[in-house]
């Protein structure tokens, strides 16, 4: 089957061996597994993070969002059916989703929206798991809850803060508040639901006054959290939380503790990689997000469609990505 791999780290995603086309076996499905022909993925940080720092002794298959068509199933699969349509973000620990064919365990599986379009269904899965465990796991913010309170989402416009947005506005009553520096930015972050938008690239408690905000009760930090983590501190509300999901070089949490500010982290891949007992929540929410996209209440955030899946388009897309220009997500389709 055709594959796009690394087999180097850190080569600058302009070296034409970065990404590679190869030919790869055909995977077998484990007892818990569907085998999914692949038909759109969208690209992720994650994706040149690991292209980047992580050493390999094997070609790589990165790539952890898809959407595609269940081809086969495993001895114990009970969720799904060949010729289902399906849409998820595979492990980390596993190869990833950018090859012609994919085995993935069916409890973080999902069913495609019957209303959209591989590629469409294909940019939602990664960022919609994040999204939903930052605010109703990590966070505790019950559905419906939230009334008189604030989430300030920190890098608002990008692939994981699209979604936040519109899963806040729609399952919350926390007033949301969006952090972007461009004015395409702000506008779609407008548009997805956000009450009000702040610059980062500026002080933003003295935004935050303007708007009429004291201090916000929630911090959610997707980027560049090192760069904006004393600007958070004074944001946030005394007894306040912040989640993150980057990977600063180092986060020194004392000088939150004079305000009892908890601190949360997200990894949407911790339950597949650990496969804990509640495995197949990811199953259940991305159900819930299918759901909810055919009612109209979420609509897809793909950002730009970059054609063919092969390793020159995924170069360009991990170039965008490199660059933190990207608004919504960049998807690719068919072989």
């Amino acid at each position: 089957m055709k594959a796009i791999v690394y087999t180097q780290h850190g080569l600058p995603i302009d070296d034409p061996q970065a990404l590679l086309d190869t030919e790869l076996p055909m995977p077998l499905a484990g007892p818990h597994d569907l085998l999914v022909e692949v038909r759109a993925v969208s690209v992720n940080p994650v994706d040149t993070k690991i292209r980047l720092g992580v050493a390999v002794n094997e070609p790589r298959v990165l790539g952890w969002d898809a959407s595609g068509i269940v081809r086969a199933v495993g001895a114990n699969v009970t969720l799904f059916a060949p010729g289902d349509e399906v849409f998820y973000a595979g492990s980390i620990v596993r190869p990833g989703s950018n090859s012609q064919f994919q085995a993935v365990d069916e409890r973080i599986v999902g069913r495609k929206p019957a209303n959209l379009g591989f590629a469409e269904a294909a940019a939602l899965p990664l960022t919609s798991i994040t999204a939903w465990e930052l605010l109703f796991d990590r966070l505790r913010v019950p559905e419906g809850g939230g009334e008189g309170k604030s989430l300030l989402i920190v890098g608002a416009g990008g692939g994981v803060g699209s979604i936040l947005t519109q899963l806040a506005r729609r399952l919350t009553k926390l007033t949301v508040i969006g952090s972007a520096s461009r004015d395409a930015t702000r506008e779609w972050v407008t548009r997805l639901g956000a009450h009000h938008t702040v610059d980062h690239t500026r002080p933003m408690q003295p935004q935050l006054e303007e708007l009429g905000f004291a201090n916000v009760d929630i911090v959610i930090s997707l980027t560049h959290t090192d760069r904006h983590y004393q600007d958070i501190i004074e944001a946030l509300a005394p007894q306040g939380q912040l989640a993150l999901i980057d990977d600063p070089a180092t986060l020194d949490a004392v000088p939150l503790k004079r305000k009892s500010i908890s601190l949360h982290w997200e990894l949407m891949f911790t339950r597949s990689m650990f496969e804990t007992a509640d495995m197949v929540c990811q199953h259940e929410l991305l159900n819930r997000v299918a759901a909810m996209i055919e009612d109209g209440a979420l609509t897809t955030t793909l950002g730009e469609h970059f054609g063919t899946i092969n390793a020159a388009n995924l170069r360009r897309a991990h170039a965008l990505i490199e660059s933190n220009r990207a608004i919504g997500k960049i998807v690719l389709e068919d072989f």
